[in-house]
């Protein structure tokens, strides 16, 4: 379930997507993010690019990568606290760089659960 700062950051994303949709249908050039990554396009990515580089998990490469590596961090298997920590750093640099908005301001505030994680 999302909380309320969730909800809010979804709607903000949701609002930029739809001026940009508008602008699109009124004949401007609005750039589409991506569209996406093949395997090869991920093969050839520095371990840098991923939010937790050491496995190759979650590239962080555009707005659409941002917003999948927070909605899939829990699904991560077999990383540290401390590997998370550094990947949460990546992420919250990632989102500012492509101007997505986070609500949490730590990994661990995000929705409970996951394969991985006892609580």
């Amino acid at each position: 379930m999302a909380t309320g700062k969730q909800k809010e950051a979804a709607r903000r994303n949701i609002g930029k997507a739809r001026q940009a949709q508008s602008a699109r249908a009124h004949g401007e050039d609005v750039p589409r993010r991506s569209e996406g990554l093949n395997t090869a396009d991920k093969n050839r990515l520095d371990d840098q690019e991923f939010a937790f580089p050491a496995e190759r998990k979650e590239p962080l490469t555009d707005a659409k990568h941002v917003r999948n590596a927070i909605a899939r961090f829990d699904q991560v298997e077999g990383v540290s606290d401390a590997e998370r920590d550094k990947a949460w750093k990546r992420i919250l640099s990632a989102a500012k760089r492509f101007d997505v908005d986070v609500s949490e301001s730590d990994w661990r505030d995000l929705a409970k659960g996951g394969k991985d994680r006892k609580r």
